[in-house]
């Protein structure tokens, strides 16, 4: 295992962040272009809100938790101000991008972009121990919070519940939890996972979508939203059994069998799924797989987690990593063959790949893992 924490150790600060430090960080204007080439080359100078604050938090996360190199702080602290600066409308909304200088571009009328927003601010007040920006992140996750249970307040009518709403719920209490002990963000928590399990499918050990039901919605699986739900709950409640058997269940049956990698999404009855990209194999699904697999392992000892994590970490690095020019490709069509060379665009940006190479680095060198 002290080897497989070298190499990820080794992967996320020789080749992973290396690229995004000198490839994207916009000095002119502030912020950091995500949509870059295979070698590093801007192909699109809009900056896209949620990217920004994932990367605040990475960047941040780095430097609490890893080592504080200066580098780490200062990119965090470039794309916050730009953040702070331009994300928000006049009614506090957060537009989903905006173009290079920092004028809105396009406005989504979901939460995500102010999910990351407020992680990025938590992290980076942690950095900098300031009391002010954390209250701003924690005033902000309670204004989500009111966004997520009317979505009216967006524009948007309200639809299915989601598990992704229970999944960003879940990742900012816990990292509020860590360092507030108001009781009430463990009553969110407890919140969650009980509203997980309106998502779960008992026979297939997997959480849909949407609450299972004969649509194609409510059969829409995503093996990595799946497994990602399991160890964002796992890290608050790790003695939850069947959060350990939704991991497997989700690599049992979201795995292709003839040619490898998990898909993107399935219909769980083998109807034709809705999205047209199903059956591709794409970057984050694999990375959050690795890190669930990773952390069942330190909580079981189990040994049959062992082949699952030789085959996605073999899989991932022979298709996704590239130690030519850092960072990983994100798409794969169902074969294996890349689709497109780029190494970021308006949804993959510094976050899944430098995540689970840090925090699968951590429990692999015995660093502590704290929890709510």
């Amino acid at each position: 295992m002290n080897i497989l924490a070298q190499r990820y150790r080794s992967e996320l600060l020789d080749r992973v962040i290396p690229f995004w430090l000198r490839h994207s960080l916009d000095r002119e204007h502030g912020g950091y272009f995500t949509c870059l080439t295979r070698e590093g080359a801007i192909y699109d100078s809009r900056k896209y809100i949620w990217l920004q604050g994932r990367a605040v938090w990475m960047f941040s996360k780095l430097y609490n938790e890893l080592e504080p190199r200066p580098e780490f702080l200062d990119a965090a602290r470039l794309i916050l101000d730009f953040l702070r600066r331009h994300a928000r409308d006049p009614h506090g909304r957060y537009y989903f991008s905006l173009t290079r200088e920092g004028r809105p571009s396009f406005y989504q009328r979901k939460p995500y972009a102010a999910v990351f927003a407020m992680l990025g601010m938590l992290e980076f007040a942690k950095a900098t121990n300031d009391p002010l920006l954390r209250q701003e992140a924690v005033d902000l996750f309670w204004q989500i919070r009111k966004w997520i249970q009317d979505p009216a307040l967006l524009g948007r009518p309200l639809g299915l519940p989601s598990l992704a709403d229970v999944m960003v719920t879940a990742s900012m209490a816990s990292e509020i939890a860590l360092i507030d002990p108001d009781p009430r963000y463990r009553d969110i928590l407890r919140e969650c996972l009980a509203q997980s399990k309106t998502f779960y499918d008992p026979r297939r050990r997997i959480f849909l979508e949407y609450p299972p039901a004969d649509t194609p919605e409510g059969r829409l699986f995503c093996p990595g939203d799946s497994i990602e739900a399991s160890w964002f709950l796992l890290h608050a409640f790790p003695d939850e059994k069947f959060l350990l058997d939704s991991i497997e269940g989700a690599l049992e049956f979201g795995w292709d069998q003839e040619f490898g990698g998990l898909y993107y999404f399935m219909d769980v009855d083998g109807l034709p799924p809705l999205p047209l990209e199903s059956n591709m194999k794409l970057w984050w699904p694999h990375t959050e797989a690795i890190y669930a697999v990773i952390l069942a392992y330190s909580l079981t000892s189990g040994p049959k987690w062992l082949p699952w994590l030789d085959r996605l970490d073999t899989y991932a690095f022979t298709h996704f990593s590239d130690p030519d020019h850092g960072e990983w490709s994100g798409y794969c069509d169902r074969r294996g063959n890349l689709t497109n060379t780029a190494k970021g665009n308006n949804y993959k940006g510094c976050f899944h790949v430098p995540r689970m190479l840090l925090q699968s680095y951590q429990i692999l060198s015995r660093a502590p893992v704290r929890r709510p």
